[in-house]
């Protein structure tokens, strides 16, 4: 019996829920042997081809020539937010956290989108987005102070600072991208082929670009393909697939919890009592936040 539309839908948003939950491993495995700038931009690379890839399956890539001078520019800013800083920023956070807090700090996410929709695009915050951000944050605290909440003390501060901090990038990125109105695969396309170069740049000037430790050259190739590419791909086509894009945007939820589970068996981390409650508090802020919100004040 052939799959419904709705069906097809949920089964792309779960394939890229999973690859998306397999990220945290890849950055902390390929970080054993690749700097987070080398891994970024190897990453970068393998992403632009897939992404090309993409765009010649599905007919588009002629797209990326019609694009008018003011789309040129607009990828050429946006893509040294994303690639360049946006990963950098994470990829610095992973190389000094473990992963099981960087992944929970990054997810946090879209309650900084919620915060700055204020000021950039006259937004307003709920008295849902309020409660969902302090109950989030508060599984942010448990999880930088490892359960120590009263103590005051951060066990890598830097670390959590840079974690929080991407936050702010990939936020700043969907704001900004949310005007361009071209086809988001295109968008996304020009934006890494006009970020890469200042990518490979940096690195030749920091960490070199010699060819990597093949174990690291595999989770560059893993990343770029899976995290940074078809991940995007099929969350897009199960948005476009689906009667209902809040019950589909709700399979997201699975992510963090899958990604501790392949940090445990890959990366071989003890996941701490602390991240699991932290990781709870910043789901419930995060459901709080997307669902009760949609029934008004």
């Amino acid at each position: 019996m052939p799959l419904s539309q709705e069906q097809r839908a949920v089964l792309l948003a779960l394939g890229a829920v999973l690859l998306w939950s397999t990220a945290a491993t890849a950055f902390k495995l390929s970080l054993e042997y690749l700097r987070p700038i080398q891994l970024l931009a190897w990453a970068s690379l393998v992403s632009l081809i897939t992404l090309g890839a993409l765009l010649v399956m599905t007919g588009r890539l002629s797209e990326v020539l019609r694009g008018s001078r003011s789309d040129y520019l607009r990828s050429l800013a946006l893509g040294l937010v994303n690639p360049l800083c946006y990963y950098l920023v994470l990829l610095e956070a992973y190389d000094r956290l473990p992963a099981q807090e960087a992944q929970p700090l990054n997810y946090t996410w879209a309650f900084t989108l919620a915060i700055l929709a204020v000021p950039l695009l006259g937004h307003r915050l709920t008295r849902w987005d309020i409660i969902g951000g302090l109950v989030a944050y508060a599984g942010v605290w448990v999880i930088a102070t490892r359960g120590a909440v009263f103590a005051l003390e951060f066990a890598n501060p830097v670390g959590v600072m840079l974690a929080l901090g991407s936050t702010v990038l990939w936020a700043l990125y969907w704001i900004y991208s949310a005007r361009d109105r071209r086809d988001p695969l295109v968008a996304l396309f020009c934006n890494f082929a006009l970020g890469l170069p200042i990518v490979f740049i940096v690195c030749a000037l920091t960490a070199g670009l010699a060819i990597p430790d093949w174990r690291g050259l595999a989770g560059a190739v893993w990343v770029g393909v899976f995290e940074m590419g078809l991940a995007f791909a099929l969350w897009l086509g199960a948005m476009r697939l689906t009667r209902s894009a809040s019950r589909i945007g709700n399979l997201i939820f699975l992510s963090p919890f899958l990604s501790l589970f392949f940090i445990r068996m890959f990366v071989g981390e003890t996941i701490l009592p602390s991240t699991w409650i932290g990781l709870g508090l910043i789901v419930c802020g995060l459901a709080i936040q997307q669902s009760l919100r949609r029934k008004g004040d």
